[in-house]
């Protein structure tokens, strides 16, 4: 079949679709874009130069190729395949309910007075922390709010550190035209950005954008590491003294309630309290309760950041909808039912992570070119492939396998690195799975040397 050649055009991420041996082979180009074209549409800068998301436009081209007839072992998204993990009966029921009872107007723009309660006893219940519904506000998951985030703290040219691989930082940073400040962390920490990496950063930064567990390595901080974090910014704080713009943590936690076995979540304010008024978390139910597509998300933190954050999204009208905001209040206030729902989902998910965990190991005493860092929470699996060439095609293209590389999270030095997620995979595809892997191995890799375990 001839050779033929078409593009997708994202802003400036451009997705090659390349037709080789009846096979689709996948090129991301995340660089700026500009079509020649005699008629160029002119907008504002802004539209000119940010790019589309380079994960969606990987995940999307993969779910194009399963639409149209490839079996693909698809462990790419960050999502939940609803009819292997539905969201919890209870709470399915309860917006059922609230559709049924009309609850279809407006929400208050914070968030409903009953939601806001409800998620201050439950923060209080899960993470011993006392916030206040006046310092909780309520949005369409948790994008909006660290957008919102973003928005009121971070001025043109102001520096924002963050770690890569890390989810969407980059993009934030350009929407609010900061000063990137990316940290390369390593695999000897899980990835997880430590206190000695960040502090020759620290002294004009404003804000420290944090997530844990980590997405997309599935990794978290200790609760000694986070704390010389945060004793990090309290004392850059007390430098900067009164009147001077201060730094502050935007701490991403929406996979807290899927810690695996021994792994403790850790926040900044339990571990050190003294940053309480430089700290903002973000949560939601979206991956707790495998309920991606039910738009209710929470920030909290300092009164004069949240209400600041509210103005913005008052403008935005970023707002869960009323109905789901009823459901969520009602399911969260039954600890019981959460319990019920949650040992059972981390269970399922942890056996999947678990078994391909294993089998990796094996494949690396047997002398091939891969390993894993043990999964501690979340739906990730960080996996290493040192093979020649992209394995992300190699996998795709001949073993119908699809990974994200840590390329499409920021990282520019961990080219071996890639997010395995269990999101969408049933039991019985893992063993398949875990073969046509295994043949890639020994078909593309040279013998690897045994080296120290990176296990968790």
């Amino acid at each position: 079949m001839p050779q033929k050649r078409g593009s997708i055009e994202k802003n400036s991420v451009i997705l090659c679709i390349q037709w080789r041996q009846n096979r689709l082979n996948i090129t991301l180009h995340c660089t700026f874009y500009m079509q020649h074209s005699t008629s160029q549409l002119k907008l504002s800068q802004l539209a000119a130069s940010i790019p589309g998301s380079a994960i969606l436009a990987f995940s999307n081209a993969v779910k194009e190729r399963i639409r149209n007839g490839e079996k693909i072992y698809n462990l790419t998204v960050g999502d939940f395949d609803p009819s292997v993990f539905p969201i919890p009966r209870v709470l399915e029921e309860a917006i059922i309910d609230a559709y049924r009872n009309r609850q279809t107007n407006y929400p208050l723009a914070e968030g409903n007075a009953d939601l806001r309660e409800t998620l201050s006893s439950f923060i209080a219940d899960v993470q011993g922390l006392c916030y206040p519904a006046s310092d909780i506000l309520v949005a369409a998951g948790g994008r909006p709010l660290i957008y919102a985030a973003y928005q009121v703290i971070v001025d043109p040219g102001d520096k924002v550190i963050y770690p890569v691989p890390s989810w969407n930082n980059n993009y934030y940073v350009q929407l609010t035209k900061g000063h990137h400040c990316r940290i390369e962390t390593r695999p000897e920490h899980h990835f997880m950005p430590v206190a000695e990496e960040i502090a020759p950063h620290i002294s004009d930064a404003v804000l420290l954008a944090l997530c844990s567990p980590q997405n997309p390595t599935g990794t978290c901080y200790t609760a000694d590491q986070l704390k010389d974090v945060c004793r990090l910014v309290v004392k850059e704080n007390e430098r900067r003294g009164p009147g001077k713009k201060k730094l502050y943590i935007l701490y991403d936690q929406i996979y807290h309630l899927l810690t695996h076995q021994q792994t403790e979540h850790a926040d900044p304010v339990s571990v050190f309290p003294r940053v309480k008024p430089y700290c903002i978390y973000v949560d939601a139910i979206s991956k707790g309760f495998a309920a991606t597509g039910v738009r209710v998300g929470w920030g909290y933190g300092p009164e004069p950041v949240i209400a600041k954050m509210k103005a913005v999204l008052s403008h935005v009208g970023a707002w869960a909808p009323m109905a789901e905001q009823k459901a969520v209040a009602s399911f969260l206030q039954s600890r019981d039912a959460v319990k019920q729902f949650l040992d059972p989902f981390k269970k399922e998910l942890f056996d999947r992570l678990q078994q391909i965990y294993n089998a990796i190991r094996l494949f690396k005493r047997e002398g091939l070119p891969v390993d894993a860092i043990a999964p501690q929470a979340s739906i990730y699996l960080t996996v290493k492939i040192d093979i020649p060439g992209d394995a992300s095609a190699l996998l795709l293209n001949g073993a119908g396998i699809a990974l994200l590389p840590f390329s499409v999270f920021g990282a520019t030095k961990s080219k071996k690195w890639y997010r395995l997620s269990v999101g969408t995979c049933r039991k019985e595809a893992i063993s398949p799975m875990l073969r046509a892997f295994k043949k890639i191995l020994q078909e593309n890799g040279e013998p690897a040397h045994h080296s120290r375990s990176r296990e968790a």
